[in-house]
């Protein structure tokens, strides 16, 4: 079998996290796969990934080998996996469009992005060039522009897309008609870490409803030391962040909450934490006979490592989507993936349908997939 050739756009913290892992356990038994949701997905493994194309803007980063750049400023993930073989990747400068934030350029030099004096490359040639078959957008949050610009690229290279950032692709019925059209798969939108705020604000909420006590009013503030939580200083590109963690939320409530009572999104930028995102939850409700109940919550993650291991899942499902020639948002994976799918699911019901897609079909052989221009157009199997 052959390795999934993955396109990425985006050489940040996450990059990094992501192809470390991929390093980290190609070599590992199944005893030695801890930190894992699914060591095996379709017969892909984790090591069976290979990154064919990046794409970044900074200076720092384009025209560099890219097993050194996922480690140059002012990238700050936690380092698993050190020695890493060379793949032959050179970083390539990408389009800037609405990628930088201008208040990105004041701070001290491992901070700031500064982007390259170059042109930017054919996107979608150079996906062709590589035979990439999965593409992961891993954008700055508020890149409406250079999102879009991305998705085409996919679409006229014929690439499945795995989109991890709070642009509405795969949610968007328009976007998604155009994947459905192209006969291609994409899993979106914004990526729901392992075990990380928005999942476990999730589950709580669920918890409440499904215990009887009626959720009156809550709030889930971060903090983080990353360029994400820089990035977000500028309050006009985290609207569609704040709408998307929200909207994830309230999905789990019978009854949803009035915009005052619950509040939801990044808070603040802590230059020494580092990568290390803090999370503070609070819940305020009413029981039996009335009964009051409050729950506050502190959560301490490693941001990146804690993305990577749902990316990791992800390419490999979209991969699965063409070997099976499906098309369009895959929704239950989309579900269990994603902060704002297509098609939002209790996230016990969404891993059981997103099992249920990967085991639904015999292992994938080593047989090519089909082109976009032949490939079936087939919708995802009814959930």
């Amino acid at each position: 079998m052959g390795a999934i050739k993955v396109a990425v756009a985006g050489v940040g913290n996450c990059a990094s996290s992501l192809i470390q892992g991929i390093e980290y356990y190609k070599h590992r038994e199944n005893k030695e796969l801890d930190g894992l949701m699914h060591p095996n997905i379709g017969g892909y493994r984790p090591g069976d990934m290979n990154v064919v194309a990046a794409f970044d803007i900074d200076r720092r980063k384009v025209g560099q080998p890219l097993h050194q750049a996922i480690f140059a400023k002012p990238n700050c993930a936690m380092v698993f996996q050190s020695e890493l073989p060379s793949s032959g990747v050179t970083v390539q400068m990408g389009p800037i469009l609405d990628g930088v934030a201008p208040h990105m350029n004041d701070y001290d030099e491992d901070e700031a992005f500064r982007p390259a004096e170059q042109e930017p490359v054919d996107v979608a040639g150079l996906l062709r060039k590589t035979g990439a078959e999965v593409f992961v957008c891993y954008l700055p949050v508020g890149s409406e522009m250079a999102v879009r610009h991305y998705a085409q690229a996919c679409l006229d290279a014929g690439v499945a897309m795995v989109n991890c950032v709070p642009v509405f692709i795969a949610s968007d019925s328009a976007w998604a008609a155009k994947f459905r059209d192209a006969g291609l798969p994409i899993i979106g939108d914004d990526i729901k870490s392992q075990v990380g705020a928005t999942i476990v604000h999730r589950t709580l909420t669920r918890l409440f409803g499904d215990r009887g006590y009626n959720l009156d009013r809550t709030y889930q503030l971060n903090t983080g030391g990353n360029t994400d939580f820089l990035n977000m200083l500028a309050h006009d590109r985290l609207l569609s962040k704040k709408h998307s963690k929200t909207e994830s939320v309230q999905s789990q409530l019978d009854i949803r909450l009035p915009a005052r009572d619950i509040h939801i999104g990044p808070s603040d930028y802590v230059p020494w934490q580092g990568d290390n995102k803090v999370c503070f939850i609070r819940m305020e409700g009413q029981g039996f006979g009335g009964a009051p109940i409050e729950l506050e919550l502190r959560l301490s993650v490693q941001d990146s490592p804690n993305s990577a291991g749902v990316v990791i899942d992800a390419v490999r499902c979209a991969m699965l989507g063409l070997k099976r020639g499906l098309a369009g948002p895959l929704k239950a994976v989309s579900a269990y993936y994603m902060k704002s799918p297509p098609e939002q699911m209790r996230d016990s019901v969404a891993r059981e349908r997103c099992d249920a897609y990967i085991h639904s079909e015999p292992a994938v052989h080593s047989e090519p997939a089909p082109t976009a221009a032949f490939r079936p157009r087939v919708t995802e199997m009814a959930d």
